[in-house]
């Protein structure tokens, strides 16, 4: 198909989104299948985000420049039963928090990337650093012989923190939203995406602060003078990195330069949850997969109904939470963009409409090649 017939096959599909948008609708069609989806997925997922924030925290605080953290998945709480069930599998995979912390740390963006390059913030990781090491020969030694290694770790540690910070107000946003469902509030997607609005929103100038204890003293490595916020630092840069670009899956596509089929541009990026081809998940190798396994433990009675109820059964329960899962992040989307733009999108004013098209063009242009399209 040549461009010019991609663009004509686009662009009205483009127009009916964009006026979904402004007539108070979502990315997402509203549909009773799809509240269901919607709320049901993010009651599971609410519930795993839970545990995945509490983790990413520990580390943050308690395995901060610990070399080799082979209990850092335990929260401080270890046993032998817990070892054996985590050998076993049958525990939360944290693994998946931490892909998507790499997706962040590696993307960067926000004010949280500018400052883990400032001189700030070294100084502070070096008082931190200087404090962690004065008792440990080896890490002196390493930091002697290499001493960005450490400061590296440091910016590391700090986005398993912020990452951790983020989910710490979705998870209970998320619970809230599958409370007010079954009390008969939530009636729409629209009313999803003005929960989740709403719930950005009120905790938008939230101060993100970042600071470690060692030896009894605490070390503050992110401040309240580095003026970093909840909505801009950690939700923003969050959305971009996971739900935009992401990572090829290792495995389907070639990371070989000469085979050119990773961009070369970062910013051409087009991996995150919005684009994922959701037929892979339950793979192996598959970093989503990790999650699913985790939500499908949470799955509310009614959605797991529906599931069991579908073509194949539970054979692809993977599948079909995925695809459920990325209903959701579509309107979360929805709501981040609301939030973002610089009009309310059902404004008549036509200066204001002329901002809010200027807002959403680049938004929609990238959305175009997501999988929205296939989302009814």
């Amino acid at each position: 198909m040549s461009v010019s017939s991609q663009n004509k096959t686009i662009e009205p599909a483009l127009a009916a989104v964009k006026q979904r948008l402004e007539s108070g609708g979502a990315l997402l069609p509203d549909s009773p299948e799809n509240l269901l989806e919607v709320v049901g997925i993010l009651k599971s997922y609410g519930v795993v985000l839970g545990e995945y924030y509490r983790n990413l925290t520990y580390i943050s605080e308690h395995q901060f420049l610990v070399f080799f953290p082979f209990f850092k998945f335990f929260n401080g709480d270890f046993s032998l039963s817990k070892l054996g069930r985590h050998l076993w599998h049958d525990r939360i995979n944290f693994e998946f928090a931490e892909y998507c912390m790499k997706a962040m740390f590696w993307h960067g963006g926000g004010g949280l990337d500018a400052y883990l390059d400032s001189e700030e913030f070294k100084k502070l990781a070096k008082l931190a650093i200087a404090a962690k090491v004065g008792r440990n020969p080896l890490m002196a030694a390493a930091n002697q012989l290499f001493p960005d290694f450490l400061i590296e770790q440091v910016r590391l540690m700090t986005y398993y923190s912020a990452l951790g910070y983020f989910w710490s107000f979705m998870s209970p946003m998320f619970l809230e939203l599958s409370d007010r469902y079954d009390r008969g509030e939530i009636k729409s997607i629209p009313d999803v995406v003005q929960h989740v609005q709403d719930g950005l929103v009120a905790a938008a100038s939230v101060p993100y602060i970042y600071k470690v204890s060692i030896n009894g003293k605490d070390y503050e490595i992110v401040p309240v003078s580095a003026n970093l916020t909840f909505l801009m630092d950690t939700a923003v840069p969050y959305v971009e990195a996971v739900f935009f670009r992401s990572f090829p899956f290792r495995g389907t596509i070639s990371y070989n330069a000469q085979a050119h089929q990773i961009s070369t541009e970062i910013s051409q990026f087009n991996y995150g949850v919005l684009y994922a081809d959701h037929l892979p998940v339950g793979g192996a190798g598959i970093p989503p997969t990790l999650l699913m396994q985790d939500m499908r433990h949470f799955l509310p009675d009614y959605l797991h109904e529906v599931y069991k109820k579908g073509d194949r059964g539970e054979e692809d329960l993977l599948v079909k939470i995925c695809l459920s899962f990325q209903k959701s992040m579509f309107c979360v989307t929805t709501a981040a963009l609301r939030g973002l733009a610089p009009h309310p999108l059902e404004t008549e004013d036509p200066q204001e409409k002329q901002a809010n098209d200027k807002f959403l063009a680049p938004f929609l242009a990238r959305l175009s090649r997501s999988r929205l399209y296939t989302m009814q």
